[in-house]
């Protein structure tokens, strides 16, 4: 069996994985493999041609970002790649607030997480330097933060600075949703263009983890081993650690591959890190590995959409950066007092109703002039989307489990996920969803025009969890700096550890909460005594990466 020798196994390589190797990088002597299932993607050259074929024919422009017959059954991300879906990702990077840490203590629903805020905002804002996110801060009250963004935030277009002043007239303030998207050079980047085409960024203005694994390999800090699939963690013989992950090359199928490190990373999302664990079961182990909780896949968690569609009484003129909105978290930082009943509340531009239509309201066949007519009257006033995000609680019972009706191509049982929602959640989601519809129409009251359609859904989007972070190794799968109760050398990172899904998009949160481990971790590894400044100096002046002693 070929054997690849390391001090520290990252396994993943998204954006958590990317913000451990970069901290590891910088801060230690350690040699650091980063290990992906998925192909190398570091194509930046050719993303106008890609977005010039999506624009024209609504090709994916991710074509090679998958691994075929790596897929379960269930909400489950098909990106698997160098970068996985940080390459395709929208760039909405807004944070959790301090009640989404404490809501058994606030609010007596779900549990709290073994953290407080201030344990995570400084990452917080590492990330955001890291990354590159451009912001302004909101009200101090509803959006709390101890240092400025990186950047300030992108130019909001005319249809945005008019639904701001229609959502404000209804006492609700909003300010621009942050995104890691330049607003000025910024670490060796471009500036965002707005061209709307988020999903595939043509000039690199939007930050994608590739960037980080290239700088990385350049300057020689870390190995990247991509098409290698990691089939097993195998524990030492001491029955505590890990001692090795056995893999596959996707190239060399026929040849056994092991990687033997001091440290094992988990970074694989909140999917795949649970199944790998669950594949590993062993004698001493046989639910899976770090799972003597029996924890290991459980409590999988996201929150869920309400969408509002609405007309309001001015003419706006869709057609630049669609993808920018405003946010508020007025309702998400409730006083605790009566029901659990959270959100957050943005909002978008939409062309929901003002699109060429071959038939009108009552079915007749439009054609022509008359086509022509009835577009440009349903224009004349414009369209907006309200979207707010609930927390769901999760159940022990919404889970990942193995599936062995269904294989990989290398025979290895895939996964389920079914989602449950804790009682309290079952409970009040008719409550929740009939709040947010109300602050809808109290908008509509308050700004004018009408409700086109207003629509719940079933998805728990930004989905996480499955090896939840806790102080009891009874009941959770990592400590608070995500460090696994059941091995001492096995750290799990990002998604999986999260204890609640919030009211936002998570990302900038499972950022944050990789760089608290990977900070914890570096500290019990051989220090650097000079390290690469890409990161966070450097960065802020928008300059390369350069070599500069430990501050």
């Amino acid at each position: 069996m070929r054997t690849i020798e390391t001090d520290v196994c990252v396994i993943g390589a998204g954006i958590s994985a990317a913000m451990v190797a970069e901290r590891l990088a910088e801060d230690t002597a350690a040699h650091v493999t980063v290990v992906e299932a998925g192909n190398r993607i570091f194509n930046l050259a050719e993303r106008f041609a890609r977005r010039q074929r999506f624009l024209a024919y609504r090709e994916n422009p991710w074509p090679d970002d998958h691994v075929p017959g790596m897929t379960g059954y269930g909400l489950q991300s098909r990106s698997m790649c160098v970068g996985g879906l940080g390459l395709h990702w929208g760039g909405t990077t807004p944070r959790f607030t301090p009640e989404d840490f404490r809501v058994r203590s606030l609010y007596g629903v779900g549990d709290d997480w073994p953290i407080e805020w201030t344990d995570i905002e400084p990452f917080y804002q590492e990330a955001e330097e890291r990354i590159g996110v451009a912001g302004v801060p909101g009200p101090t009250e509803l959006d709390p933060r101890s240092a400025e963004y990186p950047m300030p935030a992108l130019p909001l277009s005319y249809n945005l600075e008019a639904l701001r002043r229609w959502g404000e007239a209804s006492g609700i303030p909003f300010w621009p949703n942050p995104v890691a998207k330049n607003s000025r050079p910024y670490d060796g980047r471009n500036t965002c263009v707005r061209c709307d085409t988020c999903t595939i960024c043509p000039t690199g203005a939007k930050y994608t983890p590739d960037f980080t694994y290239q700088r990385l390999l350049e300057a020689g800090r870390i190995e990247l081993a991509s098409r290698t699939v990691v089939r097993r963690l195998r524990l030492a013989a001491d029955g505590e650690t890990i001692a090795y992950a056995e893999a596959l090359d996707r190239d060399r199928p026929e040849e056994p591959l092991r990687f033997r490190a001091k440290v094992f990373v988990l970074a694989a999302g909140y999917a795949w890190t649970s199944h790998l664990l669950l594949l590993s079961a062993e004698d001493r182990f046989p639910n899976g590995l770090a799972n003597s909780s029996g924890a290991v896949g459980r409590y999988i968690t996201g929150h869920r959409p309400v969408n509002c569609f609405v007309e309001v009484p001015m003419r706006l003129y869709p057609g630049i950066y669609q993808m920018d909105s405003l946010l508020s978290k007025r309702f998400q930082r409730q006083e605790p007092a009566g029901d659990y009943i959270r959100h957050d509340l943005s909002i978008w531009e939409s062309d929901f109703g003002r699109t060429p239509r071959p038939f009108d309201d009552s079915g007749r066949l439009l054609v022509g002039d008359e086509l022509m007519a009835d577009w440009r009257r349903r224009s004349e006033r414009g369209a907006a989307r309200l979207r707010a995000y609930y927390d769901v609680l999760p159940d022990r019972e919404s889970r990942l489990r193995l599936d062995e009706s269904r294989r990989t191509p290398w025979g290895d049982p895939t996964f389920r996920i079914d989602l449950v929602d804790d009682p309290a959640s079952a409970r009040l989601r008719g409550r929740t969803e009939e709040a947010i519809e109300g602050v809808f129409r109290r908008m509509v009251a308050a700004g004018g025009g009408r409700i086109l359609d207003i629509r719940s859904s079933d998805l728990q989007d930004h989905p996480g969890g499955g090896c939840r972070m806790g102080d009891d190794p009874g009941t959770s799968v990592v400590d608070g700096f995500g460090r696994a109760h059941d091995h001492r050398n096995l750290w799990i990172v990002g998604a999986p550890t999260i204890v609640t899904g919030g009211c936002n998009n998570g990302t900038l949160t499972f950022c944050a909460l990789a760089l608290r481990a990977a900070a914890q971790l570096a500290a019990e590894l051989p220090s650097r005594e000079r390290r690469p400044v890409g990161s966070l100096a450097g960065r802020l002046s928008g300059q390369p990466t350069t070599e500069r002693p430990t501050a």
